[in-house]
């Protein structure tokens, strides 16, 4: 499920539940993770915030949030996953990234936390390769 938070508008990145799911759909076959399902919620920096104190007791926004499931009553279930839309925004700026490519990398990380792996060389390198894999094919373009 893709929830989206009311009023959340952002021109430069894909906000609609359609583009968004083709989004995370190429995203998860670059990752070699097709197949399983997820939640994620489209934010603000305040909700994020909110969920960044409530969950890992920090102040202030994050760019994503993951939450791997581990059921393994579920094992094709993935987890949740929080993306602010303002961070992404800030952030894909203030690295001179296009936004939508930012979304995607941000997009590749929180899928790998979800897919049990942690910070490091291996993460970083799957990661670009999913962003590079999502660019070269031309995915994730507006379905409207």
């Amino acid at each position: 499920m893709i929830g989206l938070a009311p009023g959340l508008v952002h021109p430069d990145l894909p906000w609609r539940r359609p583009e968004v799911a083709a989004l995370c759909r190429d995203i998860l076959a670059a990752l070699d993770l097709s197949g399983g399902d997820y939640d994620l919620r489209l934010v603000g920096d305040a909700e994020m915030a909110r969920l960044n104190a409530v969950h890992l007791r920090l102040p202030g926004p994050t760019n994503v949030l993951s939450f791997p499931a581990g059921d393994p009553n579920r094992p094709d279930y993935f987890g949740e996953m929080a993306v602010s839309l303002d961070t992404v925004a800030r952030e894909a700026f203030l690295y001179g990234q296009e936004p939508r490519e930012h979304l995607t990398r941000l997009l590749a990380h929180g899928f790998l936390h979800l897919a049990g792996l942690d910070h490091g060389p291996v993460m970083e390198a799957l990661t670009e390769q999913a962003v590079a894999a999502v660019a070269a094919t031309g995915a994730a373009t507006d379905p409207r």
